[in-house]
Parts: C-alpha cells; structure tokens; sequence
C-alpha cells in the first residue's frame, strides 16, 4: 500500500510519514523545501518529491512519481505569517498565498490523485484542517478562513465519492510547529503523536462510515471515536453547522 503525503518534511506532515512508514506503509514524502523531504524519506526508507502544491503542473508531476497512491495525506499548509498585522496591512499577494496552498493545493492533490483511485476500486484521503475552522478568536483571516474551507471541502468531496472513497478532514490539534512558535508556552499544546495515530488508524478503515466527519487528533481518540460512530451519524456531530435557537 502506497502513501503520499504533502507538507511531509517537517512537523506533523513528516510525524505522520513515519507513523505510516512503522505500519509498512510504501510513503512519498513531498514538499516545497527539497532537503527536508529527502531526509525524512531516507529516515523512513521512502522517496520523495519537491512539489509546489498549489502549482496544477507540479502537483500532476508529483503524484505521476508516486504511482498508485491508496492514501493521500493532504497536509501541506502555511498561515500568514507569525507577525501579528491586520489583515488590510498584509501584502494581497501574501494573504491570498494562503488560501492558494491551503485550499486550491488541496483540491489539486485530491483532483490528481482521485481518478486513479476510483479506476483502482480503492483508495483514501485525509486532509489537514484546523481548529481554526470554527473556534472564536483567531487573529490570522486568511489561515481561519482557508482551514474552514478546507474542512468544507472535505466534507462535501466525500458526499460526491460517497461509498467509493472515504475523505476524512481531520484537526492535528495545536502542535508545536515552527507555524505555532509564536503561541506562549502554557499554550493548551496537543502531543506530537496524536495526528499521526488518528491518521494511520484512519488509514486503516476502521472509520470509513465517518467520512466527511471532522475528526480532531486529540479531543477524538480512535479507541473512543470508534463507540460514538453511531451517535455522530444519527446526531449529525463532528461537522461544521449553524445551530439556531
């Protein structure tokens, strides 16, 4: 079974290549920085590609060298930046680069990989969203808003591939990344492990009837998420919904 998994040189993304690499899993590790990829994939005995995922012809050149991806990890993403600015202060270039990786790369990834898969009679996608989806008080309005597109997105994909391949928009937590390094230190941090675990237990088809489900690394552990599958479906949870009084 083959991997592919984007943003995969650092942090969760390169966490979660070698959760996947333990479980025997073939993984192609890809991102923009080169030398990072080459070194995870040499850790975990895998290949790896640089891509630009918000790049339609970079994207297309990764996944021809990846093969026959049975699970795609679309994890790559970036914020605005660590310096708190008002939106209206931050170069449009900048702010819009944010949804250009973190929306439009992850519709081009799934858009490679997908026909592939459904020619195959298999396959699975997971994609890194964020609490930022739907908590209050974000600071960043391209990262909030692009997270909420992407769990969006998730969601509505899976409904188009319904009973044919499993998406799972997932939340890593708050994880100390160098894209966290500006929160406090008695931040509420989520353990390192936690996306990598739910992802590779994701993987597995263990929660395919979860498809489309916002599924979060920390507060939905697998061994509990698995007892509360019938209640999400039957109560609609673990998605993003106006509740009205």
């Amino acid at each position: 079974m083959r991997a592919l998994v984007t943003g995969g040189g650092r942090g969760i993304g390169a966490g979660i290549a070698r959760a996947l690499a333990g479980d025997g899993w073939d993984v192609v590790v890809g991102a923009r920085s080169g030398g990072q990829v080459q070194a995870v994939a040499g850790e975990i005995g895998g290949e790896w590609v640089q891509v630009d995922v918000s790049d339609r012809d970079s994207v297309q050149r990764m996944v021809a060298q990846a093969g026959e991806v049975d699970l795609l990890v679309a994890n790559a993403g970036v914020s605005e930046g660590h310096a708190q600015r008002p939106s209206w202060e931050i170069d449009v270039d900048e702010w819009w680069r944010v949804y250009e990786v973190n929306v439009l790369g992850v519709h081009l990834c799934c858009r490679a990989v997908i026909p592939g898969m459904l020619e195959r009679g298999r396959g699975r996608i997971v994609i890194t969203g964020s609490g930022a989806a739907y908590l209050p008080g974000s600071s960043q309005t391209a990262y909030a808003a692009s997270k909420a597109a992407a769990v969006r997105y998730g969601e509505t994909l899976a409904g188009q591939l319904d009973g044919r391949i499993p998406v799972f928009p997932i939340s890593p937590g708050l994880v100390k990344t160098e894209m966290t390094s500006r929160f406090p230190d008695d931040a509420p941090w989520t353990p390192d492990e936690c996306a990598p675990v739910l992802v590779r237990e994701l993987a597995s088809g263990r929660f395919d009837r979860l498809s489309g489900r916002y599924l979060h690394a920390e507060h939905d552990p697998p061994d509990e998420l698995e007892g509360r599958i019938d209640e999400i479906l039957e109560n609609d949870l673990n998605a993003i919904r106006l509740r009205r009084a």
